[in-house]
């Protein structure tokens, strides 16, 4: 597991605010940190798998204005095809099995209510295994994963261990 430090975090903040910021830009921001930290920093927390670096498309901008969550019941031995199955639409932009009163959830964009029906309708519900499904229209979404920032308690965590291993 990777261990997060306040400076790391600050480099992720930078980067969420404008992922194009440049290592020199983000050390003059910062204040306490070369270029070349900064650099080394990220580029450790890519490889690690703690960050990735990519474009983020709004569906909006493009026309697709509606989206919908949709969960399923699905056969028990089936719960893993139907998943992958999902996952192999474009208009499918998030798959995920649980646990509970749905085995499988999938967030679908489209251009009208009228596609997401047809979509449901016609390919979710007719996918085998699928024994139900539930859809729901999102018209507000106030956060989502591209906003996410690293909770100051694992920060703290950190610290606490950082504290505990020196004063030993």
């Amino acid at each position: 597991m990777y261990e997060i430090d306040k400076t790391d975090v600050k480099i992720v903040n930078l980067l969420l605010e404008d992922g194009r910021m440049s290592a020199s830009e983000m050390a003059r921001r910062l204040g306490d940190i070369s270029e070349r930290a900064v650099r080394y920093r990220i580029d450790k927390m890519i490889a690690e798998g703690v960050i990735q670096i990519s474009a983020v498309v709004h569906p909006q901008a493009l026309g697709l204005t509606t989206t919908a969550d949709v969960w399923m019941e699905v056969e028990s031995d089936q719960i893993l095809d139907v998943a992958r199955k999902m996952a192999e639409y474009d208009n499918v932009s998030y798959v995920a099995c649980g646990i509970g009163e749905s085995d499988v959830s999938i967030q679908v964009i489209a251009r009208d209510t009228a596609e997401i029906y047809r979509f449901v309708t016609e390919t979710v519900r007719k996918t085998p295994g699928v024994r139900k499904t539930t859809t729901s229209i999102v018209p507000i979404v106030l956060k989502d994963v591209y906003q996410w920032r690293v909770p100051a308690r694992i920060i703290a965590g950190a610290a606490e261990d950082e504290t505990n291993s020196t004063s030993k």
